[in-house]
């Protein structure tokens, strides 16, 4: 019979599924260092708007009339929007 069953214990099924493991790792992160290597520039970027911006976005748009615009931007400029004290 010789030395471990000729080959086919426990060592070399545990063996394999190791090797299968390893290479199946190695696969998947080559294939994801590739998806984001080649990623377009598609993704939304995700940008914080201050709140000045916003208003002068919607303003431009046509969202709000200039009435509404001047009062908003006093309200940003007093710092009244962000729960400040007028008072300080």
């Amino acid at each position: 019979m010789g030395w471990y069953g000729n080959g086919w214990g426990w060592g070399s099924g545990l063996g394999m599924v190791m090797m299968l493991l390893v290479w199946g790792g190695l696969i998947a992160l080559g294939i994801w260092g590739v998806a984001r290597l080649t990623r377009g520039g598609n993704e939304p970027t995700l940008s914080v708007d201050v709140p000045r911006q916003v208003l002068d976005r919607r303003f431009a748009a046509g969202e709000i009339d200039p009435e509404q615009y001047a009062e908003a931007r006093r309200v940003l400029d007093s710092g009244l929007a962000t729960g400040a004290s007028p008072h300080q």
